[in-house]
């Protein structure tokens, strides 16, 4: 999408056809390449072409009227754009909450208890319970907290990709709107 040519000439859209050539006149005394310094004519050239370009098509009835349903049309398609990633950011978020809460409540997950282990005979395997001289095993409690762990890392980074995700849209719709 091409600047606006209203914001070249810096009048509003609806400006009166003499409010118009008067913002050209001063615009192109302004930024005048013959006015410049050598070291930056050229860039004064292309913004005066700018310039010219927006003065020829807004002095023009016809093509004002046209460019005017372009510029609509294009700014209804972007915030049909915007309302679209609004709606899928606000689901996002909502996938987010949700996930946090599960994080916070991962507390109640476990692991089934493998008889198996229970035959091991490493000495970090088994401490004893004082209260009633029987073995622990707290090689289920470590597995467990384990799996908790693993379970959170999971979770935040699910969230820590849609936080991205969502970061990513937001600055493709604000470059579309830019553009």
């Amino acid at each position: 999408m091409k600047q606006n040519y209203y914001e070249i000439l810096e009048v509003d859209k609806n400006a009166s056809p003499e409010i118009i050539k008067k913002a050209y006149n001063t615009l192109a005394k302004k930024y005048h390449p013959d006015l410049q310094n050598d070291d930056v004519k050229h860039l004064y050239e292309e913004k005066l072409k700018l310039i010219n370009e927006a003065y020829e098509t807004l002095s023009d009835e016809e093509k004002r009227k046209n460019y005017n349903l372009i510029i609509t049309s294009e700014n209804s398609l972007l915030e049909n754009q915007l309302k679209t990633l609004y709606t899928e950011n606000q689901h996002l978020k909502n996938q987010i909450v949700q996930l946090q809460s599960i994080i916070q409540n991962s507390t109640t997950y476990s692991l089934p208890y493998n008889n198996s282990s229970h035959f091991q005979t490493n000495a970090n395997t088994y401490r004893y319970n004082n209260n009633n001289k029987s073995p622990v095993n707290t090689s289920r409690k470590q597995s467990n907290s384990f799996l908790k762990n693993f379970i959170k890392n999971i979770f935040s980074f699910i969230i820590s990709c849609m936080f991205f995700y969502i970061m990513i849209r937001a600055i493709f719709a604000f470059s579309l709107f830019m553009s």
